[in-house]
């Protein structure tokens, strides 16, 4: 099956995101432990959206930025060293105690130590992110969107976060381009909100062409019952969850493609990495393979970018889950969050087991 899309359109993948720094100690050490730490830009959505633009797809986010900020700098730097476009505009910090970007401070882990992961979200410059500070008839009707991809997270940030992201679905319906929408709950995020989030997620939920989430993201964002419990051996829980992706798109027919992953944790780096696709009436099964993993941090993240790539080049649905499963497998080797693929054949060699020296 093909998902049919617009043409001649100046962005192929559009996200709105919340960008922030990422700090991580050196040499897989804890964070109390340790005196030095590489820091890089980033967000979950630019994850994403680094797979299609390090392989030349023209890509764009939607942020906000503090101005004057040495951080912003950074990031929009960072942006365009991974060929991601961005739009959005600086909002005055307001004094020390005003706006900020994000920070994220993370352990990787090793061996028998899990990974630790601190968010750091007071003043968030990207909680102000508001529809009116967008040309959403410029961008999707004039310029045009072949993808809007939009995240829970991002949804979830405030209730001005929330309405975006509702504006950018509506404007993406309006205009034919295809709605692909990761749940990604944060259990943090929903506190007290429950309601007024679970009536943003459906309405997206409901015009979205592509939903993607775990079994915790389907029954806490949308209220579907997860993978039933109990069934022995990874065909059982395979079965299990095209159950759970089946009452997803019986609540949800207007979707075509669902997509989950499947983790099972050995050790910290060592990983059973496995996905489903249900795209139309047809499954699309990667059983979990064993991979090493570096830093787990972004591997689900180069799923959705990979698996978003195959549909962007009209590749068949079955190769939408391997570039997926081969996309998320080669982030966990990298020391950022997000892959930066050379070109194909680095993402195919990942899925084909080919780790030997090209010359």
């Amino acid at each position: 099956m093909k998902l049919e899309l617009r043409q001649n359109c100046a962005t192929a993948l559009l996200v709105p995101t919340s960008m922030g720094i990422r700090i991580t100690p050196a040499h897989g050490q804890p964070v109390h432990s340790s005196d030095t730490f590489t820091m890089q830009a980033t967000s979950a959505e630019s994850n994403v959206a680094s797979i299609p633009a390090y392989l030349g797809l023209p890509v764009k986010i939607l942020t906000t930025f503090v101005k004057d900020s040495p951080i912003a700098r950074i990031i929009k730097d960072n942006l365009a060293s991974r060929h991601i476009a961005y739009e959005g505009k600086d909002v005055e910090q307001g004094g020390p105690w005003g706006y900020r970007h994000q920070i994220n401070i993370a352990d990787s882990g090793f061996g028998a130590r899990g990974p630790r992961v601190w968010n750091d979200r007071a003043g968030e410059v990207g909680r102000t992110l508001n529809v009116k500070d967008f040309d959403l008839e410029r961008i999707f009707g004039k310029e045009g969107v072949q993808i809007v991809h939009l995240s829970g997270l991002v949804g979830a940030l405030s209730p001005e976060t929330g309405t975006f992201c509702l504006e950018l679905a509506r404007a993406a319906k309006k205009h034919g381009t295809r709605i692909s929408f990761d749940l990604n709950y944060r259990a943090s995020f929903w506190k007290n909100r429950e309601k007024e989030l679970r009536a943003i997620f459906a309405e997206i939920a409901g015009v979205a062409d592509i939903l993607i989430g775990n079994e915790e993201d389907f029954q806490l964002c949308l209220g579907i019952q997860g993978p039933e419990a109990g069934g022995k051996g990874i065909a059982a829980e395979i079965e299990s969850f095209k159950g759970m992706i089946d009452r997803v798109k019986k609540a949800y027919p207007g979707a075509c493609a669902f997509a989950t992953t499947l983790r099972e944790v050995e050790h910290t780096n060592c990983h059973h990495w496995g996905a489903i696709t249900r795209v139309g009436d047809e499954w699309h099964v990667v059983e979990p393979r064993e991979i090493p993993v570096l830093d787990r941090i972004g591997g689900g993240d180069g799923f959705v970018g990979g698996f978003l790539y195959g549909i962007l080049k009209g590749w068949p649905a079955e190769k939408w889950i391997q570039f997926g499963w081969a996309s998320g497998a080669l982030a966990t080797t990298f020391l950022t969050d997000y892959a930066q693929p050379a070109d194909e054949e680095m993402v195919w060699s990942v899925w084909s087991g080919n780790a030997r020296v090209k010359r």
